[in-house]
């Protein structure tokens, strides 16, 4: 429709849509709806049998935005938060509301603290992660890298030339150390 100075054609009515599109209009009879019975509130019909769900036991302090006054009847536990990525995820929550932006950097920076202390577990342990292989890198080389990506309209392309940063740049950070620190244990 083009929007001029003269009074637009009115809509069409609900006769006139039915009668143009098969169908149309199916479910404004409430009998008709089928999440009809669902919409009326009936307790009776759901053998419900409280105004509000049995609360699941806190058995330890759990994180909860500051908005709300308690934890919802069922929550998480399968990851209880821990460690200093614990602690600032923990600080944001109980600072910071969840419509600030400091609260979700808080949360973000958490998460780089806990992948940067997974990568240095992974170092130290007997078995390190595989960046070559667990990463991709390998498909992209093998599946048309760059044709994949030339007149693409991939949300990917705007971050892809940091992208091998972001992913060897803990490795090389690593090595860098320890080859720094190599001629010192010479040295001894």
């Amino acid at each position: 429709m083009v929007y001029t100075a003269e009074h637009p054609e009115p809509p069409e009515t609900s006769e006139q849509l039915r009668a143009r599109i098969p169908g149309w209009g199916v479910d404004l009879d409430p009998k008709d709806r089928p999440g009809t019975p669902r919409e009326r509130f009936d307790p009776g019909s759901t053998g419900a049998h409280w105004e509000f769900p049995d609360r699941m036991p806190e058995t330890e302090a759990r994180e909860r935005s500051i908005e709300h006054k308690f934890l919802p009847p069922v929550y998480g536990t399968a990851q209880p938060l821990r460690g200093v990525s614990g602690a600032i995820r923990r600080f944001a929550y109980d600072r910071y509301s969840e419509g600030s932006v400091a609260h979700w950097l808080l949360l973000v920076a958490g998460d780089r603290v806990e992948s940067t202390g997974a990568h240095v577990r992974s170092l130290v342990s007997l078995r390190p992660d595989d960046p070559i292989t667990e990463s991709g890198v390998l498909g992209e080389v093998r599946r048309h890298p760059i044709a994949s990506r030339i007149d693409q309209h991939r949300a990917d392309l705007k971050h892809t030339w940091i992208d091998p940063l972001v992913v060897a740049g803990p490795w090389l950070l690593v090595a860098g150390v320890a080859l720094s620190l190599l001629p010192r244990t010479k040295r001894r």
